[in-house]
């Protein structure tokens, strides 16, 4: 290298402090004002941040910062990095300038150490090459180029030896595109940086850059802060902006958008001006200038941050730009950070959202146990409590389940009860009992507790629903009194805690939990409290019931199964989370179990269950009650176990990481048009009321209370979803079967169809469609017509249900749904003729574990009467933004999720062949199914033959029915099915197959034994 070409370049950073030999090439960058004010930055943090600390430095050109850290600082390791192959070389001939006297022998430090131990150089783009050795950082400091107009061709031509100079120097600005949302900025390259400086650096670890401030200070703190960086500036100067630089795309950028860019008028200004001002100044001779900052930040929630971007770099790149983790408040970061990091881990862990009991994720009401365990020495478990998607769910829910003639709800907590119960003025009691055709009564009351036990004496009510004001919520005595009262006149008592139940480290003083910790909840009462007081999402809630009566807890149960379905999993994750963070430092069984009294508090003639709710809960095939670690396989739910594609889950994180997310991007409204429009052709005008829920069947349910209203007579085609017949029977529906047989698919026909509805006054019709749950049979275009040509001609009220459609793997030659022309012509031929149509997103998009449903209906009247029922559970803005990306997506008719949804479609074809060839093997009679996720059978050759049942003490031959062989295969076998009372068709089974590979292959495994034990 000729000397002339090498020059000396010199830093003082205190006085004697020797100077630094340097040598460059025009391939690199010489040291100018940006690495000087990057290195007076580093001045600026004690000696410590660097003292035998293990640091990269990104972008180190000549090596000269890296050197100079290393003799000021005496760090353990300095790894200088830069892409530009020349300059790695530079660097180390810089190294050895400095690290050899001009003898040639080691300059050692006061360690005993040399430069040559303390620092390496290595050719490296960004942190590649501390990731790829697996190297953790303390510190990473960095002066990286700002783009100011990216050129996306430069990185693509071959990096090499003989690259010309030039070149070599624009590699060094790495000119392309990052593909980060900073790009537009001129950032991308240091956004890119500090997310692989997160994947490497110690949770402890300091990251510290330059960057000129001509995007505004705002932008360039936030890109930071939005990655959970906590940051500070330690040093700020203004340069001159080089006149050789064009600032004409940051023109082009303000023209097009309303962002400003940040320049100054010579180095004394101090009111900055815009680029397209500074570029006009400029071009007048003026000088302009930018500040230039450095930045030193450090992860605020290192442990969690981390998996979160660990997370997103496994294949969910895409959605970082959607991330945000700035707070202004630090306890809204306390739990936003914890939890998506927990989000994160779960969608990376888990190809499925696991089955759960309809009481809610035994795991999350353990946690809630063990809160009030750890926190209020409630010794109360998971089996006392039961979980409910809203306090309002919870309330109506109860309602329901008891139907007392009278109830007495404190005002706050019935404003979302159904209108009819608030209206009654029936309120005397009759000796005879209730008739289920009457409506319950709603008094409302004030919530002091002297007023509405003055209210409870006068009345007498069966149901009592009340929480307790401020002042008296610190003591145990209104909710003595309350209870006394209750107990007195028997009457069942349900008290609301939901405004003095606090999920924090140090809750104030409760009166019901100090009763609870002290004495058992007596069996007439029950506590409800909902969660909705957290920190960031605020529409996002669940509520549960505490109770220590065993008969209570299970027809709860039962109840959150036949009308809500479930509560959704996220939901419980994110207050899972909650609870987990402030049990998880608490040492376990520190305190002494809590001592009760033992005195039984038991109402004489506490209201009880009607006979007819009995006997629906007992008749209805629900959930089987497992225990903790059961290893049950479950044929017998509505859940799809295959794996989550990648879509899904992406729109599951974004939805829970995005900020301030606006209107538009969660209404769904149009999506769900161009849904239904497209797979059956269902018109939906400006005069269509969309009404969303949590779930379908939340929303089938209001739809069988306006079937009731009405007096209306439900009408059933033989082979309907169990649950759902059972659900109308809970709440009182008059209900017709419409015969269906075999040969048909268990499909209506015309003639039967007509046969039922001739001899009924209000008929209203539920069908499932185009796919039929539980049959996986499909109604053709031609066949739904004719159906809906009959309804109207009867002035029918129509459900379609297409929940359970959207997966037709058997389908062909069958025309899909174009039903626009039929309804049009139809809606003038009867007034009273109406079509709704119900579905759900998530057995189209395959996304287990999501829950939403959506109604649509076209009659004003329907509305009317379907919004005097008040208490749905509305999908909170997550899921909304969730279902809007997802209709967005499939709209754009993307590769990956249609490939997906086309693979998993191909997955349940191959599982129905096999699923049908090993039922038939082991000789039961297969329905041919079409589509969806279940099959019914026939158990042909086993009825009437006998089976050996093992007890602990004794063996049992059991005669095979119908009536018994989903117990029997349940007991000998481990399998869950449906028996033939839930399919309602007489004989046959139902078998869902949307499993996990084992899952299924264990189902088949439980088929071919029960054979194997039935032969024997």
């Amino acid at each position: 290298m000729d000397s002339e070409n090498a020059v000396t370049s010199g830093f003082m950073g205190f006085q004697k402090r020797k100077k630094l030999k340097m040598m460059v090439i025009p391939s690199i960058f010489v040291p100018e004002d940006w690495s000087f004010t990057f290195y007076e930055g580093l001045n600026r943090h004690p000696a410590s941040t660097f003292k035998d600390k293990t640091l990269a430095e990104l972008g180190c050109g000549n090596g000269w910062i890296s050197i100079a850290v290393a003799e000021k600082w005496l760090p353990l390791k300095v790894y200088g990095l830069d892409i530009n192959p020349r300059a790695v070389k530079i660097s180390w001939i810089n190294l050895y300038l400095n690290a050899l006297d001009d003898n040639g022998q080691p300059i050692y430090d006061a360690e005993k150490k040399t430069l040559l131990d303390r620092v390496e150089f290595y050719e490296s783009d960004l942190l590649s090459y501390c990731r790829e050795n697996h190297i953790e950082l303390e510190q990473i400091v960095g002066c990286i180029p700002q783009i100011l107009n990216p050129n996306p061709d430069a990185m693509s031509k071959m990096i090499t030896e003989n690259a010309s100079e030039e070149f070599l120097h624009s590699l060094s600005n790495y000119c392309a595109l990052q593909g980060f949302v900073e790009d537009q900025f001129g950032l991308g390259l240091i956004a890119r940086a500090v997310e692989e400086g997160i994947s490497v650096i110690k949770p402890l670890g300091i990251m510290i850059f330059n960057i000129g401030g001509r995007p505004g200070q705002a932008v360039c703190k936030r890109l930071f802060e939005r990655r959970g960086l906590c940051v500070n500036k330690p040093w700020q100067t203004k340069v001159i902006q080089a006149a050789d630089t064009d600032i004409s795309a940051l023109v082009e950028i303000e023209k097009n958008s309303p962002h400003r860019f940040e320049f100054f008028m010579g180095l004394g200004g101090d009111q900055p001006i815009c680029a397209r001002t500074a570029w006009a100044y400029a071009k007048a001779g003026g000088r302009i200038s930018h500040a230039l900052s450095v930045y030193s930040c450090q992860l605020r929630q290192p442990n969690q941050v981390k998996k979160i971007f660990e997370f997103l770099r496994n294949g969910f790149k895409d959605i970082s730009s959607s991330l945000d983790l700035s707070f202004e408040d630090e306890s809204v970061a306390d739990e936003k950070i914890p939890f998506l990091a927990h989000l994160a881990n779960v969608l990376k862990d888990i190809s499925f959202f696991p089955y759960e009991s309809p009481a809610g994720s035994r795991r999350f009401r353990s946690l809630i146990a063990g809160f009030m365990k750890t926190y209020h020495h409630v010794p109360i478990t998971a089996d006392n409590v039961v979980v409910f998607p809203s306090l309002i769910v919870a309330i109506e829910s109860a309602l329901r389940l008891l139907s007392p003639r009278l109830a007495i709800v404190d005002e706050q907590l019935s404003r979302h009860l159904p209108r009819q119960w608030l209206t009654s003025l029936n309120i005397e009691r009759t000796r005879t009992g209730r008739n289920v055709e009457e409506e319950i009564t709603v008094i409302e009351a004030p919530r002091q507790s002297d007023l509405m036990i003055e209210m409870i004496k006068k009345l007498k009510p069966e149901v009592v629903i009340t929480g307790i004001a401020q002042f008296e919520s610190v003591t145990t005595s209104a909710f003595e009194l309350l209870l006394d009262i209750t107990k007195e006149i028997g009457c069942r008592l349900f008290l609301d805690m939901s405004e003095h139940f606090e999920l924090s480290s140090l809750p104030t003083s409760n009166g019901v939990l100090k009763y609870l910790a002290g004495t058992p909840l007596p069996s007439h009462a029950a506590i409800v409290c909902g969660l909705l007081k957290n920190k960031v999402y605020s529409d996002l809630e669940v509520a549960f019931v505490i109770t220590e009566e065993e008969t209570m807890f299970k027809a709860l149960c039962k109840t959150v199964e036949l009308l809500q379905g479930s509560t959704a999993i996220v939901s419980q994750y994110y207050y899972g989370c909650l609870f987990h963070e402030l049990l998880s430092f608490q040492l376990a069984d520190r305190h002494p179990p809590a001592q009760r009294n033992a005195k039984q508090t038991r109402a004489s003639k506490v209201n009880d269950f009607s006979s007819s709710t009995i006997s629906v809960l007992d008749q209805a095939e629900l959930a089987i009650d497992e225990g903790e670690n059961s290893t049950l396989v479950h044929m017998d739910i509505d859940q799809s176990f295959l794996p989550i594609i990648t879509p899904v889950k992406a729109a599951i994180f974004e939805s829970f990481a995005r900020q301030n997310i606006t209107e538009p991007e969660i209404d769904v409204a149009r999506g769900l048009r161009q849904l239904i429009s497209g797979n059956y052709g269902f018109p939906s005008d400006s005069n269509t009321e969309f009404i969303y829920a949590d779930c379908p069947v939340a929303l089938f349910c209001k739809w069988v209370l306006c079937c009731v209203h009405e007096g209306g007579t439900l009408c059933f085609p033989t082979g309907t979803n169990g649950n759902y017949v059972s659900a109308a029977k809970f709440l009182n529906a008059e209900i017709v079967n419409i015969p269906t047989n075999s040969e048909a698919g268990f499909k209506l026909t015309e003639q039967t169809l007509t046969d039922v509805l001739k001899t009924l006054n209000k008929p209203w019709i539920y069908v499932s469609g185009p796919i039929v749950n539980p049959t996986g049979s499909v109604y053709s275009n031609k066949e739904i017509n004719i159906m809906l040509s009959i309804c109207a001609k009867f002035g029918a009220r129509v459900m379609l249900d297409t929940s359970f459609s959207g997966v037709e793997f058997n389908s062909k030659g069958v025309d899909g749904w174009n039903l626009r022309a039929t309804l049009e012509k139809l809606s003038s031929t009867n007034p009273t003729f109406c079509v709704s149509l119900l579905g759900g997103l998530f057995f189209r998009m395959l996304g287990s574990g999501l829950k939403f449903g959506f109604l649509l209906i076209n009659q004003q009247s329907v509305v009317d009467i379907f919004r005097s029922f008040a208490g749905l559970s509305k999908p909170h803005n997550t899921i909304k933004y969730t279902v809007k990306k997802l209709l967005d997506l499939q709209e754009q008719k993307t590769g990956d999720l249609l490939n997906d949804i086309a693979e998993q479609t191909e997955l349940l074809r191959s599982r129905y062949k096999q699923l049908k060839q090993t039922l038939e093997c082991c000789g039961w009679d297969v329905l041919e199914a079409q589509g969806g996720i279940s099959i019914v059978a026939k158990p042909s050759a086993y009825l009437g033959k006998t089976i050996k049942s093992n007890n602990s003490s004794y063996t049992q031959e059991i005669k095979l029915d119908n009536s018994n062989i989903r117990e029997v295969m349940l007991k000998s076998c481990g399998l869950c099915i449906n028996g033939a009372s839930w399919t309602g068709i007489p004989g046959y089974c139902r078998f869902t197959f949307g499993l996990t590979d084992s899952d299924f292959q264990r189902a088949l495994d439980c088929i071919t034994k029960f054979k194997s034990l039935v032969s024997n």
